[in-house]
């Protein structure tokens, strides 16, 4: 890769890979087994600052640039989709939705735990009826003295059923579509708010990392847990969003890669009709597009995290990353299944495993099809 890293850019990447294969990857497929990731090993990232990336200092944070942030993100999908998943909601979702709007007593009270670790965050805008069609809330939420009511169900919620922290998006009264959202910090154990269904080794993918449903019944929320003002929610959701699907573009090449590395490994050992597979030019031409595809995956994703770093507007950049590595992760995980054969198939080898992580990609935090009318958008516009 061609792209210029500092010197503390290299630390960050090497030790991330190192804690990655050492502490992660051996235990993937325990994790599967067991619908969850065990809390010592957040406390473990916790203690080496990678919980809170991007928060400054001040906050308990590391105070990393986008750039080091995702590359660290890819290092831990190359080994876990699950953890990534985990830690992309709670640091580039939650923690960064405090950080940008909310107040000074916020973040002294939610996100310097978060950040140290001491909590696990989670973010929850999506609902039954409000997926692709965010603006559809269905959530209500009630003024009512000197707290707001709320009463609806979140679903497909990463964290839902494990987080401390989550931020919760619901609608004030007489109001329609983006108007009226607001954006909630709420706590795990307040009256009314509870996960429903929890869905993790059910899955198709990210078999460790449990999808909850979160619901809330007459949930009584103390007006200064508002984060931002009222009827903003449509504008955070839209900025944190930014931050969500980039650090899904950054897992995307995490799996891609992983499914090169395994493809080149197993294309050296495998051998028919008497020499290696590699020697065969429809194998090395399937991993030469994966080698190609992969670095022009990361590069986008480092572009758009530049972007960001820059203080610019990143949408368009976020866009063409996530939709192109949600798709070329998508490929790269067929052709390393179709390298390895039936082995493949099996869950003997890791790569059967990529293929299901691989396809939610280009599902949550917006399609690749939303991504498609966000590009073309941005484009065409003046």
């Amino acid at each position: 890769m061609d792209f210029v890293l500092t010197e503390e850019q290299k630390m960050l990447q090497k030790m991330t890979r190192d804690f990655a294969r050492e502490e992660v990857e051996p235990h993937v497929k325990e994790w599967e087994e067991q619908g969850g990731i065990p809390r010592e090993v957040f406390d473990k990232m916790a203690k080496l600052g990678m919980l809170g990336a991007t928060a400054p200092p001040e906050y308990g944070g590391s105070g990393m640039d986008h750039v080091s942030y995702h590359m660290m993100t890819e290092e831990i999908a190359r080994a876990c989709s699950s953890l990534r998943t985990a830690i992309s909601v709670h640091i580039s979702l939650c923690q960064t939705n405090i950080m940008k709007f909310g107040n000074e007593e916020q973040k002294k009270k939610y996100l310097v735990p978060l950040a140290k670790g001491e909590k696990l965050g989670a973010w929850a805008l999506t609902e039954p009826n409000a997926g692709t069609d965010a603006a559809n809330q269905q959530t209500r939420a009630k003024p009512e003295g000197d707290s707001y009511i709320l009463n609806g169900t979140k679903m497909f919620i990463s964290n839902g059923s494990v987080a401390d922290v989550v931020i919760i998006f619901a609608r004030l009264p007489g109001t329609e579509r983006r108007e009226g959202i607001c954006s909630f910090i709420l706590e795990k154990g307040m009256d009314g708010f509870y996960p429903g269904t929890v869905e993790s080794n059910t899955k198709l993918g990210l078999r460790a990392s449990p999808t909850a449903e979160l619901v809330m019944e007459d949930c009584v929320v103390p007006k200064e847990n508002l984060c931002g003002s009222e009827g903003q929610g449509w504008e955070i959701a839209m900025d944190i969003l930014n931050h969500g699907r980039l650090s899904v573009a950054a897992g995307a090449v995490g799996v891609a890669r992983a499914s090169l590395e395994e493809s080149i490994k197993f294309a050296k050992e495998r051998e028919a009709f008497g020499r290696p597979i590699a020697k065969f030019q429809m194998i090395s031409k399937m991993i030469a597009e994966m080698a190609m595809n992969v670095d022009a995956g990361r590069l986008l994703v480092l572009r758009a995290a530049s972007l960001m770093d820059r203080g610019e507007d990143p949408t368009l950049a976020v866009s063409m990353a996530k939709l192109f590595t949600a798709e070329m992760a998508m490929k790269a995980a067929d052709d390393a299944v179709q390298i390895h054969g039936g082995y493949g198939y099996s869950g003997e080898y890791v790569v059967e495993r990529y293929f299901r992580d691989a396809k939610v990609c280009g599902i949550y935090e917006g399609t690749n099809q939303v991504q498609t009318l966000i590009i073309a958008r941005e484009v065409l516009k003046d």
